[in-house]
């Protein structure tokens, strides 16, 4: 989880890689509506965001369901948008990626063909819910070296691993 920018699918595709286990991206689950909200340049509104959140939600439990494990990149800006995935029943656990915003901002400026402009990240920040004493939420920094960040994350999952 973390703002746009911050190494989510990076991350989350090493992580499926190393499980092994199912690669999800949550911008995938957003309507077409909403993409081009954000390309034009428009941050979505709560309202917009729930039924996104509950499309991911239902799809983590059908994956369960048949017995998948997943790793999923989402935003999880919003405190109540963890707390619908917790609600699914699933062992969740969130590893949250933060940094500084212009290191972001410039990750953002040099990425090509993603729909989120750079000009939306102050928004993210904005609708950023910290989680503190959020218990199954580990954070890691976006300064890291991308194959160190997948060794730590390994180990912080590993350390928490939920009572299955």
């Amino acid at each position: 989880m973390g703002v746009s920018g911050s190494g989510k699918t990076t991350l989350a595709r090493a992580l499926a890689e190393a499980w092994p286990a199912t690669f999800l991206d949550a911008d995938d689950f957003h309507s077409v509506v909403a993409k081009a909200r954000m390309a034009g340049g428009q941050p979505l509104t709560d309202r917009m965001r729930a039924p996104w959140v509950r499309r991911i939600a239902t799809e983590l439990q059908r994956r369960a369901g048949a017995g998948e494990r997943v790793a999923l990149a989402f935003s999880g800006l919003r405190r109540r948008h963890r707390d619908r995935l917790r609600a699914t029943g699933l062992p969740l656990r969130f590893l949250f990626l933060h940094g500084d915003q212009a290191v972001i901002a410039a990750r953002m400026r040099a990425r090509s063909g993603h729909y989120m402009p750079a000009s939306l990240l102050d928004s993210q920040f904005a609708a950023l819910e910290e989680p503190a004493g959020e218990a199954d939420v580990m954070r890691l920094s976006i300064d890291e070296d991308p194959a160190l960040q997948l060794q730590h994350a390994l180990a912080l999952l590993e350390a928490r691993r939920p009572t299955e």
